[in-house]
């Protein structure tokens, strides 16, 4: 299993070529490329290949209905109560009214921001946890990284080692995201948001965004630090909380969501336990052998006890992925599904969204960028490390 902090792999020549039916030589061959912007034939090869590719998925989904969708029960990963079921109406509107409306369930998502120059790096992180009664309030913590002291006791040494680690660094970072970068915005992120989920709300029910036990803390990154405190606060996460769904935004698991396409509105899957999920992460370990040993204690005793599905809000909207415990599964799916109908188009969680929209509020990239060029501006009003460009994403 690849990091998911790291880029995707290469796929390789024959993926390439399946995937857009042209081979690399012939997509980098400049007399195939289009002079200028043609508007129209533009927009007749998007209707060309959107209408082709939307009559095979019909077809497909049709077939998916009729012949795997049964098949669920008696999956070789399959849990107890696997299958397809159906939410009703009246149980959706009995969780709005009763637990969604009442302020019994919360949401929490986060936000990170960097700014990064030669002299100094700044990473600004905010947890944002909402409930329709209202925000539970806004959590943030901002890291300087700097490799400069002023301990210099031999400033030639010390110089040529500031060039060299940064030299290092900037070698083995691609896109100037370094490690520790990286664990500020991802691991440590990823971390807050359950951490304020399971220790700093009330409500009975809470909603969290991706998987609950996500790879970057079930490894802790390679950090001994974060592996501890993450297995201590999810071990609580599942253990003691319970009471939780989490949705995925992106494509994640596309082989499911396309079983997912094949439900219809108010219809939920339950797919199977983290078991598989868990062992891959423990096949693909590259770190210390004392964290594996503590991840595969973690892995064997909690990954069995968290369950995937798949859920569909209405046929206007996408599939969703959600995770909850065994235990409260069926409930825990009508929450995420009784959220997602207040916006049917989007078919996702509307209070993650308010809690990403209130990060966007409070920690936004604008404000931040801002208080940091007034900082700049005061200590150095020629802004020599001040670097005021938008990298080419």
């Amino acid at each position: 299993m690849s990091d998911p902090l790291d880029d995707n792999d290469f796929a390789g020549d024959r993926d390439y070529l399946e995937s857009f039916g042209e081979t690399l030589a012939q997509t980098l061959d400049l007399e195939r490329w289009a002079d200028g912007f043609d508007v129209e034939a533009i927009l007749r090869a998007f209707r060309e290949h959107i209408g082709g590719a939307m009559r095979k998925e019909d077809v497909l989904r049709a077939t998916v209905r009729e012949k795997l969708l049964p098949l669920l029960k008696t999956g070789p990963h399959a849990p107890k109560g696997a299958g397809v079921y159906h939410a009703t109406e009246a149980q959706l509107r009995a969780v709005l009214d009763g637990y969604l409306f009442r302020g019994n369930v919360e949401a929490v998502n986060g936000r990170a921001v960097s700014h990064d120059t030669l002299a100094l790096g700044i990473t600004q992180l905010g947890i944002a946890a909402v409930g329709y009664g209202g925000s539970s309030g806004t959590f943030s913590q901002r890291l300087f990284r700097k490799e400069v002291t002023f301990q210099m006791d031999d400033p030639f040494k010390q110089a040529r080692d500031y060039i060299e680690q940064r030299e290092t660094r900037s070698r083995k970072a691609p896109r100037n995201k370094d490690s520790l970068s990286r664990l500020a915005t991802r691991g440590i992120r990823t971390y807050a948001e359950r951490a304020i989920l399971v220790e700093r709300l009330q409500a009975e029910w809470r909603i969290g965004l991706g998987n609950p036990l996500p790879y970057e803390l079930v490894t802790g990154s390679g950090y001994r630090g974060l592996l501890e405190a993450s297995i201590q606060m999810l071990t609580n996460l599942v253990d003691r909380q319970q009471k939780f769904v989490f949705v995925t935004e992106r494509l994640e698991h596309r082989g499911f969501l396309t079983l997912g396409h094949s439900l219809d509105t108010g219809e939920y899957a339950i797919l199977e336990t983290l078991e598989a999920y868990g062992q891959e992460i423990l096949d693909g370990w590259r770190y210390d052998e004392e964290g594996l040993r503590m991840a595969t204690a973690f892995v064997r005793k909690y990954c069995p006890q968290v369950v995937m599905g798949l859920y569909r809000a209405s046929n206007n909207s996408p599939p969703r992925l959600f995770y909850a415990h065994q235990e409260h599964v069926h409930f825990a799916v009508r929450i995420a599904m009784a959220d997602s109908i207040l916006r049917p188009e989007q078919g996702f969680p509307m209070l993650l969204d308010v809690a990403a929209m209130t990060c966007h509020s409070v920690f936004g990239e604008d404000g931040f960028q801002g208080l940091v060029q007034d900082a700049y501006a005061q200590a150095d009003l020629s802004l020599q490390y001040l670097n005021v460009r938008k990298m080419r994403r």
